[in-house]
């Protein structure tokens, strides 16, 4: 059975082109909900540990903004996309046409989750397309903690096969200041094994 442990470079390729095209889509999506050209790219694409997903963003104590999605289908699997929360405020305020220096209100909030519903969605559209599967993302769930504490909470919920994430690193572009935004698919057992029969680079 495939883990993300053992994927070869080839297989990447694969998920890098997914997400490449994903990237496409959801820039076209986020600038006409904001009325302005925004750019995503992912510059970066790798394989990493549970353990390590909180060092991406600065440690298991920095305090970050996390959405959770859970996606329902013949390959179900998870969604994480992680922000400092310096990153955050500053994009949901981008979105707002506000400021945030301190917390993110409700408004934020709600801009933040949005966004990364039409990002993975964006994802998952492109995944899909690739192999002919059918993807049910839930409604996202948002949370402002310390990273390690949201990874903890979120590999509490489900089940994953395997001990390592699929990270891709993703930029938002053409704003005030680039924003960089950690995108981790976490697969369920089994699931990894049918995205790469569908798409035919298992073995």
């Amino acid at each position: 059975m495939p883990t993300f442990e053992n994927i070869s470079e080839f297989q990447l390729d694969a998920f890098r082109e997914m997400g490449t095209i994903g990237a496409g889509n959801g820039a076209t999506a986020l600038s006409q909900m904001m009325n302005r050209k925004i750019g995503m790219t992912v510059p970066s694409i790798k394989v990493l540990p549970f353990s390590q997903v909180p060092d991406v963003v600065g440690g298991p104590e920095r305090l970050v903004a996390g959405v959770f999605t859970t996606v329902e289908g013949p390959a179900p699997c998870n969604m994480l996309f992680m922000f400092p929360i310096e990153s955050a405020m500053f994009l949901v305020g981008t979105l707002t046409n506000r400021i945030y220096k301190d917390q993110i209100d409700d408004i934020g909030k709600s801009a933040l989750a949005e966004l990364v519903n039409i990002v993975t969605g964006a994802y998952l559209n492109s995944l899909a397309s690739f192999t002919n599967l059918k993807f049910m993302p839930s409604v996202p769930a948002l949370a402002i903690d310390m990273a390690g504490a949201i990874l903890n909470t979120v590999l509490a919920q489900i089940g994953i096969a395997g001990d390592n994430a699929l990270l891709m690193e993703t930029v938002f572009t053409e704003i005030e200041e680039n924003v960089t935004g950690h995108f981790f698919l976490l697969p369920e057992s089994g699931s990894l094994e049918k995205i790469m029969e569908a798409i035919g680079v298992i073995g």
